[in-house]
This record gives C-alpha cells, sequence and structure tokens, in this order.
C-alpha cells in the first residue's frame, strides 16, 4: 500500500488536545479560587466539571460573589438559564439555584469578597477563552478528519470517534512503513508491557518512555469501547478475571485494538468484531 497525503489534521488535533489540557487547567484555578471564599457556588453545580458548563459561567459572570448571588431574583435567573441555551427545566432550576445561593455558608469579609469576586472575572475569563478554543478546535479536527482517506476505517472501531480517532491518527501517522508491525506500534503508544529476567527473577510493567499523547487518546479509546463493542467488555473481563486490575486490564485491551488497527490500516479493511473478539479466544497469562 503506497504512502497517503500527509495528514494535515494532525496539527489541529495537537492544538485541541492542548485546548483541553488548558481548559482543564483554568477550570481547575477557578474551581480552587471559588472554594477560598463561595463554596455554595460550587454546592449550587456539584458535577465534577459542573463550572464548566455554559449555565454555570453565565451565571458567575452575573454575580461573581455571594452577596450578589444571593439577590438574583427568579427572573434574572430565568433570563441566565436561556441565555446560556437551557430551554428545559427552566422554572424548576431557577428556583433550585435561588435556594443554594441563598443559604447559609461560609463567607469572607464584604471587602475581600469583592477583591476575590474580580479575580474570579479574570479567571472566568480565562476559562470562557479555553472553552471556546477548545470547541472551535474540536469542530476543525472533526470537518478535517472526516475527509481523510482511512476516517472510515479508524471510526469503524468501537469507541472511535472523530475526535479520539483525529488524536490517534495524529500521533501514529499515515505513513504505513513507519511501524513493521503492530508489536512496534504498541510499544510506541505504551500499550506493549516490558519484561525484565535477572536469573530467577522476572518482571513485568507498564512502559513509562511512550508517547504521552496517543496513550492518552488510547485510554479514552479503551474506556469508550467497554460498552460499545461486546467483545472489548468480555477481553477486559477475562483479564481482570486472570489478575489484572484495572488499569492493566484496560492497558491490555487498548494494545489488543490497536493491533487491529495497524492490521485493518495495512490491508484496508473495516473493523470486523468477530475477526477482533473471537469467541474461542483463550487468555495468556495475566501480566
Amino acid at each position: 500500500m503506497g504512502t497517503l497525503p500527509m495528514f494535515h489534521p494532525s496539527v489541529l488535533a495537537r492544538a485541541q488536545q492542548d485546548a483541553v489540557w488548558d481548559r482543564t487547567t483554568a477550570h481547575n484555578k477557578l474551581r480552587s479560587h471559588l472554594r477560598e471564599y463561595v463554596p455554595g457556588f460550587l454546592a449550587a453545580f456539584p458535577a465534577r466539571a459542573g463550572i464548566m458548563r455554559p449555565v454555570a459561567r453565565a451565571v458567575l459572570a452575573a454575580a461573581p460573589t455571594p452577596a450578589a448571588a444571593a439577590k438574583l431574583t427568579l427572573t434574572q435567573l430565568r433570563g441566565l438559564l436561556k441565555k446560556a441555551g437551557r430551554s428545559r427545566g427552566i422554572d424548576t432550576e431557577a428556583t433550585r439555584l435561588r435556594n443554594a445561593f441563598r443559604a447559609q455558608q461560609m463567607r469572607q469579609p464584604p471587602l475581600v469578597e469583592d477583591a476575590m469576586g474580580r479575580q474570579t472575572l479574570a479567571l472566568l475569563g480565562q476559562l470562557n477563552a479555553a472553552c471556546t478554543a477548545a470547541d472551535d478546535l474540536e469542530h476543525a479536527v472533526t470537518q478535517s478528519f472526516n475527509q481523510h482517506p482511512d476516517a472510515g476505517i479508524i471510526t469503524s472501531f468501537p469507541g472511535l470517534g472523530p475526535l479520539t480517532g483525529a488524536r490517534v491518527l495524529a500521533e501514529i501517522g499515515d505513513d504505513r512503513s513507519r511501524f513493521s508491525d503492530a508489536k512496534g506500534l504498541k510499544a510506541y503508544a505504551g500499550a506493549a508491557p516490558i519484561t525484565r529476567a535477572s536469573g530467577k527473577t522476572r518482571s513485568v510493567t507498564h512502559r513509562r518512555v511512550k508517547n504521552n499523547r496517543l496513550n492518552d487518546a488510547g485510554y479514552t479509546w479503551a474506556f469508550s469501547a467497554l460498552t460499545a463493542s461486546p467483545g472489548a467488555r468480555a477481553h477486559y473481563d477475562r483479564r481482570k478475571d486472570a489478575g489484572d486490575r484495572h488499569a492493566a486490564a484496560q492497558r491490555n485491551l487498548f494494545g489488543r485494538l490497536l493491533g487491529c488497527l495497524h492490521h485493518c490500516l495495512i490491508i484496508g479493511q473495516h473493523y470486523d468484531e468477530t475477526i477482533a473478539f473471537p469467541a474461542s479466544t483463550k487468555l495468556p497469562t495475566a501480566a
């Protein structure tokens, strides 16, 4: 098989992943800051990435201090929810937020709250910019990846959508002669274990030197495949039953999927569940 055209979406895929990491950093900074003086706001949006939601960011921009949040009326909250794009359960959510903001909580002195509120708006601006950049780049990555000749093969795999597929392709490249076999690709991705032996001592450990971007995409891929593919789930369960912990079992599954992808890209074939995970597959000794 000849070399395909250069994968231009690789630049976008890496940029989008960098934007996601920047978004996470900005989110963590803002969350840590809010915990210092307005814990009630975090309680109102308890999800792990709650303040990353458009609704939370819109409300925080309008009321960056506990005093300002407590003064928000139902009408104002409804307007903020609609502005953020919410269309269902607006009245119920507005009532819940009003009650949460007016509940008793630990407070800082008024002047301190005002100063911290200004800092909140600055941190919120950074988070908004990071969210916008990540979303815009995600759209660009998806649009560019879908035009690639291998996009159909890659997205035929369970757990691989356009975004994760673009990240995988960006790291392995589209030169099929780059990796002579699947074993080399697995080692590059950190999915192949390292075996060390000395005398009667033998240890099997995971690789620490690897392509971190590909390894990160592989974690997402394998995790999604657990629900998208019965064969992948059965393979993971067999590894667990044989003694592997979660990380080792998921890493082994990533290696299996990556080997299948290498084979499919070489011969130009789409994913086939019955070939990738035949029912008669026997499990090797657990690492």
